[in-house]
Order: C-alpha cells, then structure tokens, then sequence
C-alpha cells in the first residue's frame, strides 16, 4: 500500500507554491535519464545535469568521460521538502538505477557513469539507512559520498530529454536502463516503461 501512495504522489500533476527548497545530488548513470526521472516527482523544482566528486575545477563533458578526473556524471536536485521529502528521492533513486553495477549504468560504462549518493552532513544518515535497508540479493556498490562542488553541465545537455526527446527515447530504448530496472526491482520500478 506504501508504495502505491508514493507513486501516486510522485505521478500527481499537482503544484504547490515552493516553501521549503532543499537539494539533493545523485548519480545514476547518464545525467539525461536521472534528469528526466526526478523531473517527474512532484515537488521537485529543477533539476540540473552536471559533474561532481572529482578533482577538476570546471570540467568539460569530454574530461569527465575519460574517466581522468574523478567526476561522476550527476545531477542536482532542488525539491520543496514541503511536498517531497529526502527520504522519498532516495526511495525514487534507488529504484530507477542498477546499484549493483561498480562498472557504470546498464550501456555506459567507465567511472563517470557510476552510481553514488552525495550527502550533506545531514542527509548522511538518512542516505546510510536507504542503503541499508535495500534487499535485492545483490550486494549494493553505490556509494555514499559527501556532497562536494557540483558543476553544471554545458547548455546542450540540459533537458535533453525534452530539447531532444526522439535521440533520447531511442537512447534509453537501446541502452536496456528501463529493461535493467525491471529485471532488479520488479513492481518497484519507478519510470521504467
């Protein structure tokens, strides 16, 4: 029953007056995709692709990709907390990834496609706890990293699912993320079509 009312809620159309900002950082793979899931929960104000977790002050898509700087592909989250809590994006997190994967996300492969959490101190606990609390007979490698300088992506990758939405559908079609996110968490897939 929990998880029909979450998803309910995530699936509502309803808007409220933002009051409660806050923002969250997650790497799931391609930004494109974690951007279009976490667009679809309500509550959530904006998101933003970008890079975080290296050591390159600015890094270009290029840097990121080859694996060199230590950057996560990921994106930033700003939320009303008022109507979606952090605890309900970790849920929304954890099932739209394969946190099973230390190699990248379902076709992209390499380092800046791995999944990771990137908690303020004081998400840390709640960010901890969702991770422990996951039981998919695998063993969990996403990590729990503390939230660092996050740099926005250039121009022509944001809402690229929107700006781009054919290239992107086929994209995510041919990649298997929806098929991956299936096969792991069944009736708890969120978005997976």
């Amino acid at each position: 029953m929990r998880i029909i009312a979450f998803i309910i809620l995530v699936l509502s159309g309803a808007t409220a007056q933002a009051q409660n900002l806050q923002t969250a950082i997650f790497a799931g793979g391609c930004f494109w995709c974690v951007e279009s899931d976490f667009d679809k929960v309500q509550g959530v104000v904006e998101t933003i692709s970008g890079y975080t977790g290296g050591t390159v002050d600015n890094p270009t898509y290029k840097q990121v990709t080859t694996g060199t700087t230590g950057h996560y592909e990921a994106v930033q989250i700003t939320f009303d907390a008022d109507i979606v809590s952090y605890d309900q994006l970790l849920y929304v997190f954890w099932r739209t990834v394969d946190p099973t994967d230390a190699g990248g996300q379902f076709c992209d492969r390499g380092s800046s496609y791995r999944t990771a959490i990137f908690a303020t101190d004081a998400q840390l606990p709640a960010a901890r706890a969702s991770k422990a609390a996951l039981n998919i007979g695998a063993e969990i490698v996403t990590p729990i990293l503390p939230a660092t300088t996050f740099y926005p992506a250039e121009d022509y990758h944001q809402n690229y699912y929107t700006t781009n939405s054919l290239s992107y559908k086929f994209y995510r079609a041919r990649c298997g993320r929806d098929a991956r996110v299936r096969q792991i968490w069944g009736d708890e897939a969120i978005f997976a079509n």
